[in-house]
């Protein structure tokens, strides 16, 4: 009589075949954890967005102060604190105005990898299909609020434009403010 069970080969076959189903699953795992982390970026950087466009139409006499926002965490780390915070204490128009870009400045710091918050005159927020830091200005433009983070390949190198620039991850336009 004659024993009968699994070759070697077939048992290898077994194990490559089991082998690559692990390395498939971990792949779609480690996706899965990037879209979420993506996904959770975007939530923070639109709550942000938004947030920052209602302080500038609750403070509209403010709004040129409000356009020289444009700050870049990866160039500056630290955010300058203002004179004023306005917490609790009574402060005029231009230190609130102040004081709300510290605060967006300290949330994007706190919250994006090399985040970046931006409020400027822009008719063009696409250019090419894509979004873009760079603002068109012009009085006539509406006024944005722009807020993402320095994206990066798959690879992990940063990810830069056709001019050579770093490329948001995102780039918000909350509305426009008059």
């Amino acid at each position: 009589m004659r024993a009968r069970g699994y070759t070697l080969p077939e048992i290898l076959i077994a194990v490559v075949v089991l082998a690559l189903g692990i390395v498939g699953g971990v792949a779609l795992q480690m996706s899965a954890l990037r879209a979420r982390h993506q996904a959770v970026l975007l939530s923070q950087a639109t709550h942000m967005a938004v947030a920052l466009a209602e302080r500038v139409r609750a403070n509209p006499a403010q709004a040129d102060l409000y356009l020289t926002l444009n700050y870049d965490a990866y160039a500056e780390p630290v955010p300058h604190a203002p004179a004023c915070l306005c917490h609790g204490d009574a402060c005029a128009a231009a230190q609130l105005a102040l004081a709300d870009m510290y605060e967006a400045k300290l949330l994007v710091r706190q919250s994006m990898p090399a985040g970046r918050v931006a409020v400027c005159r822009d008719a063009g927020v696409w250019s090419g299909g894509k979004l873009r830091w760079a603002c068109e200005g012009g009085a006539a433009s509406p006024l944005v609020v722009k807020v993402g983070w320095r994206g990066k390949n798959p690879d992990g190198t940063p990810l830069k434009d056709a001019a050579g620039e770093y490329a948001p991850g995102v780039a918000l336009v909350v509305g426009a403010v008059p």
